[in-house]
C-alpha cells in the first residue's frame, strides 16, 4: 500500500532564511515590497538562481509567494534547495537555541 505525503513549509524565522541564503551563496534577504508579473506583495524577498521575479516570505504567516510562471522563469527546483536549507539553518539555530551541540554531516551518494 502506499502513502502519499505533502509536507507544506512555513518560513516564519528570518535568521534562518538569512543562514540560508548564505549557504547557498544568494544575495542577503531584503525586507521590502516587490512587483511579481501581476501583483505587489510584501515580506522578505529571496532572489533565486536563474529566477526573474525573487521569492517573497511573509515570516508572520509563514506563507510565501512568487511567480516562475510554471518553471519558465525559475525552476522549481531552486526554491526546493532553498526550503531545504532554509530547514537545516532553521533545525541548527533551534538545537543550539535549546543547548545542544550541532554538527553536520553532508551524505555523500554514488550514482552507477
Amino acid at each position: 500500500m502506499s502513502h502519499v505525503v505533502q509536507i507544506k513549509t512555513q518560513v516564519r524565522d528570518a535568521g534562518a532564511v538569512r543562514a540560508g541564503c548564505v549557504r547557498l551563496g544568494l544575495d542577503e534577504p531584503v525586507e521590502r515590497q516587490v512587483k511579481l508579473f501581476s501583483q505587489t506583495v510584501s515580506g522578505l524577498a529571496v532572489q533565486l538562481k536563474d529566477w526573474r521575479y525573487p521569492v517573497v516570505f511573509n515570516t508572520a504567516t509563514g506563507e510565501s509567494q512568487f511567480d516562475n510562471y510554471e518553471g519558465r522563469w525559475g525552476k522549481q527546483q531552486r526554491l526546493d534547495e532553498f526550503l531545504q536549507a532554509y530547514a537545516v539553518e532553521k533545525t541548527k539555530l533551534e538545537a543550539r537555541r535549546k543547548g545542544y551541540a550541532v554538527t553536520e554531516q553532508r551524505e555523500h551518494r554514488y550514482r552507477e
